[in-house]
């Protein structure tokens, strides 16, 4: 652990980068941001202080609750428990629709190394995450609200004490962790669900700026890897509605497994897209129907 020159936030040497020169090329996820010095990486959450890249977020918790694990949306794995969730302020995505911006997103308001503001929450020890998880008889941890893969240092210490508690560790997360990522958490990772938000690699680009294929990529990984795994796609009018892209996801998540869950969830105005209309039932009954059309076994409809 190192500590700022400025007394303020401490700082943990990240797991995964390389260096370039002065320049430091993380490699957490698949943006794989190569970052000039002081510094910070597109999630804002990362920098580089003289050639190191730093977390700023290690054991800064945003959010502590409570949730059960179907919250998540887990339906199949540990069905009728409940999971502590927990979440650092950054993600990795800019979706237009953010449900949780406001400790997502806070992190991207400056990169300027003197601005400290927007790096917040409670200083926490995974150790005492995974005693509030005991206390509070909760048989998981989630990894959730925000990314996961953006604070994959306090995350995968934290899974790995809970691990030995015997505790199970979910994830919620986007899907665009690296390789590298997935081959550090795979040990310790009982369950994940993914949100897969569209089929289309130019709508990723548009609206969550990220590329499709490392989450269809990491969806198929993960499955191979026998983690329990969920998909999740927020229907938005406009922006992934349509018949073409909802075949194709149902069709991908059949060509892995048949009984991977596909939850299907409503849109409701948010962040930057508060003037887009709530997603009609009639969609997402439409995406249900394609789901059963290419054999999934379990379709769940959500915030309806």
């Amino acid at each position: 652990m190192a500590t700022r020159g400025d007394g303020q936030n401490p700082m943990k040497e990240c797991l995964l980068y390389q260096k370039s020169g002065d320049y430091t090329v993380c490699q957490t996820c698949n943006h794989r941001c190569r970052i000039a010095p002081y510094k910070r990486g597109l999630c804002g959450v990362r920098e580089n202080q003289k050639g190191k890249l730093y977390s700023l977020i290690y054991g800064r918790i945003i959010a502590e609750n409570i949730d059960p694990i179907e919250k998540k949306p887990l339906y199949h794995f540990m069905p009728g428990t409940s999971s502590l969730s927990i979440a650092s302020v950054g993600c990795n995505f800019r979706c237009l629709w953010c449900q949780n911006w406001d400790i997502a997103q806070c992190t991207k308001e400056n990169f300027d190394r003197s601005e400290f503001t927007n790096i917040i929450g409670i200083e926490m020890e995974p150790e005492q995450i995974v005693k509030d998880a005991q206390k509070n008889g909760c048989p998981s941890i989630s990894y959730t609200y925000t990314e996961p893969t953006i604070f994959l240092e306090f995350a995968l210490d934290t899974m790995k004490l809970a691990k030995k508690a015997g505790l199970k560790n979910v994830w919620v997360s986007n899907g665009y962790m690296t390789r590298e990522t997935l081959d550090l958490i795979t040990p310790y990772l009982n369950a994940i669900n993914v949100d897969l938000k569209g089929f289309s690699e130019e709508n990723y680009l548009k609206y969550s700026g990220a590329r499709l294929q490392p989450v269809l990529d990491n969806i198929r990984e993960i499955y191979k890897r026998k983690i329990h795994i969920e998909v999740t796609t927020l229907i938005v009018p406009g922006v992934n509605d349509n018949e073409k892209q909802l075949d194709g996801i149902a069709k991908f998540l059949a060509s892995i497994a048949k009984n991977i869950p596909w939850h299907i969830s409503r849109f409701f105005p948010a962040y930057k897209m508060a003037d887009t209309p709530i997603t009609p039932i009639e969609t997402l009954e439409l995406a249900e129907s394609l789901g059963k059309k290419a054999g999934l076994k379990y379709i769940h409809l959500g915030n309806i």
